[in-house]
């Protein structure tokens, strides 16, 4: 009993179906080797050869799970699983019948007949069956109430081959592939379950303007390649608006295989930001991320953010000894503890509420947490609030990383790493003014360091991420959720982007180079972003996303740069020279730094004009810590003439 209550009520079924097939097999075997003389043949040998093959074959059968197979979903895999299990049924009942009876009382030849026909028996209804579910709707017409979206996929690969499945399984699918258009041209004029590789990328209007003409024009472009450059998903979106259609794009196949999507329920997503700006992911070596931060205490300042929020998850996939969260925003600090209390319970973990403009509680933290690796992402990064409260940008994000900086050395801390920004190269705002000085900091300690002893510093700068707290993407929605306008500040603003994701990964990846490897003291670690992005093409991206057409549906309003602003940003100085490292994604800036003697001379007289409250005293020391400044009128210069 326990044997059959271990089998569902449908597995029963086919257990039944499978043995019932062996006998058959057997008798027929037998039929084809001597024909009508089966009818005389004598009965106690019959029943002997039948009773054994059969039993031998339930035995198999249940053996090799072979009733657990989903006969609707009967592929490769299954022939392989009939094939080993009808070959070990004759294997067994050759051996027990030449031990038993020496084979004498059946045809020789019986066994390798009975092979074939026992895998037509099994094979057959399982194949015919799914050949019935997958071409049953195509023998019928679609409902009057029920009209399916003509759509052309975008990649002859397994995605689409899933899709189409998906899709002639589904009685009130939403979705038919009218076309699919390849990358490569090796593939046009083949097809995937009689939809045609109809042409490649180049030649979309023409296929377009074909499916119209044979009355199958297709209102929907769904991209199934999910590798493909952030460039062509651009270009595509531009010429699927010129052509009246949207753009959407599937779920990755791993969706499936982990359970978010259900391949009998598929529906196709809207394009995203990343989508558009996407390229190919970099090689990383995740064996050195994780020996930087396996079994180690790690200190993450600005835990709460955007950045500090993706490094928590991403150091607690690499088992810390201990994750100390720190922030000053109770709400943000609270919101990534609970993350981690669902995505990384196992993480040994706590969450500190504290600023770091406060040295004194960063000492008491320090002494009790001894922590080996910090990560400094707290800072202020909104240029026009920065830039209108001065004394506020500088505490924090000088102050602040010095107070960080200086517990590490008094601590012993193995090593710091310092998240910086594209807007400290030739800084127009405050905001990248105060993290270049920042920089020029680190770099001070870590070149000022003797023998390789004491704290290494390490200084990782990268440009805008998507989704941020205060940056273009999120305004844009907001603006676009209310009906418009999406407000540009210049036509020609350019921006680079990469996604947080892509941006903590390198972080880390730099870091672990960073820290291993003696003879990159002093420079800054500069994440590869790519080409810039022009803001007014993004916005109207985004407008096209919606489903709507840029300054028809939605208006585009130019405001002007704001102050601090600038109108294209910089990965390096005129005098870093970028480098390549054998890390893919991460190039270096040649050190460009300020002796330590001059820098704490520096940082004391911020302080003092902070202290004092002297917002503008503390504009004019800041700015002069920073040779390369450059003042809001050159910025609106340079605006002008472009």
């Amino acid at each position: 009993m326990k044997f059959f209550k271990s089998i569902p009520a449908r597995g029963l079924i086919v257990f039944a179906h499978d043995i019932f097939m062996a006998t058959v097999s057997f008798l027929g075997a037998l039929y084809l080797r001597i024909g009508d003389e089966i009818f005389y043949y004598p009965t106690d040998v019959l029943l002997q050869g039948a009773g054994v093959f059969v039993a031998i074959a339930a035995g198999v059968f249940w053996y090799m799970d072979l009733y657990r197979g989903v006969w609707r979903y009967a592929s490769l895999n299954d022939l392989l699983a009939i094939t080993r299990s009808a070959t070990l049924v004759i294997l067994i009942f050759l051996l027990v019948m030449f031990t038993w009876t020496r084979l004498e009382d059946l045809p020789r030849s019986l066994p390798i007949i009975n092979w074939g026909v026992l895998m037509a028996l099994l094979g057959g209804p399982r194949f015919f069956y799914r050949l019935l579910k997958d071409r049953r709707f195509k023998l019928v017409f679609e409902d009057e109430g029920h009209r399916r979206i003509p759509v052309l996929l975008v990649g002859a690969g397994d995605e689409s081959e899933q899709f189409i499945r998906a899709m002639e399984r589904q009685s009130d699918g939403n979705y038919r592939a009218v076309g699919i258009i390849a990358e490569r041209a090796a593939r046009v004029g083949r097809n995937i379950h009689d939809v045609q590789v109809l042409g490649t990328t180049e030649n979309l209007a023409d296929i377009v303007d074909s499916l119209e003409r044979s009355g199958q024009r297709p209102e929907r472009l769904i991209l199934t390649y999910h590798t493909m450059n952030g460039t062509k998903v651009r270009t595509l979106l531009d010429q699927a608006g010129a052509l009246g259609m949207t753009l959407a794009r599937l779920p990755k196949l791993t969706d499936f295989r982990s359970g978010v999507a259900d391949e009998t329920a598929l529906e196709v997503k809207p394009i995203a930001v990343e989508d558009l700006l996407g390229r190919p992911q970099a090689a990383l070596d995740r064996d050195a991320m994780e020996r930087l931060i396996k079994g180690r205490r790690v200190l993450l300042t600005g835990a709460g953010g955007s950045i500090g929020s993706e490094l928590a998850r991403q150091i607690s996939a690499f088992a810390p000894a201990e994750l100390v969260l720190l922030d000053n925003s109770e709400f943000n600090l609270y919101s990534i503890d609970m993350d981690l209390s669902r995505h990384a319970p196992e993480t040994p973990r706590r969450a500190v509420l504290a600023d770091v403009r406060d040295r004194a509680r960063l000492d008491e933290l320090f002494a009790d947490a001894s922590p080996e690796l910090v990560f400094h992402a707290a800072a202020l990064k909104h240029v026009p609030m920065v830039e209108a409260n001065v004394v506020e940008g500088a505490r924090t994000n000088i102050q602040g990383t010095a107070n960080v900086a200086e517990c590490c050395v008094s601590s012993g801390v193995d090593a710091m790493v310092l998240i910086s920004t594209d807007k400290a190269v030739n800084p127009t705002s405050i905001m990248g003014a105060t993290k270049r000085v920042a920089e020029s900091y680190c770099q001070a300690l870590n070149l000022r360091r003797r023998g390789g002893e004491g704290t290494r510093f390490v200084t990782v700068r990268f440009g805008n991420v998507l989704g941020s707290t205060g940056s273009v993407v999120p305004l844009f929605e907001t603006q676009l959720r209310a009906g418009g306008p999406l407000t540009v500040t210049h036509p020609d603003m350019t921006r680079y982007f990469m996604t947080v994701r892509e941006a903590v990964e390198l972080v880390l990846q730099a870091s672990a180079f960073g820290t291993t490897t003696f003879k990159e003291d002093g420079k800054i670690f500069v994440l590869d972003m790519g080409e810039p992005v022009l803001i007014l093409d993004l916005a109207k991206q985004m407008i096209r996303l919606a489903g709507l057409k840029p300054n028809d549906d939605i208006k585009i309003e130019f405001t002007g740069l704001r102050p601090g602003e600038k109108l294209f940003e910089e990965m390096f100085h005129g005098k870093e020279a970028p480098v390549p490292t054998a890390c893919p994604g991460i190039l270096l800036a040649a050190p460009r730094a300020t002796g330590y003697d001059q820098l704490i001379e520096t940082l004391l007289e911020i302080e003092t004009v902070c202290d004092q409250g002297d917002v503008e005293e503390t504009r004019a020391t800041i700015i002069r810590a920073v040779p390369e400044f450059i003042g809001s009128d050159e910025t609106a210069a340079i605006a002008a003439t472009r």
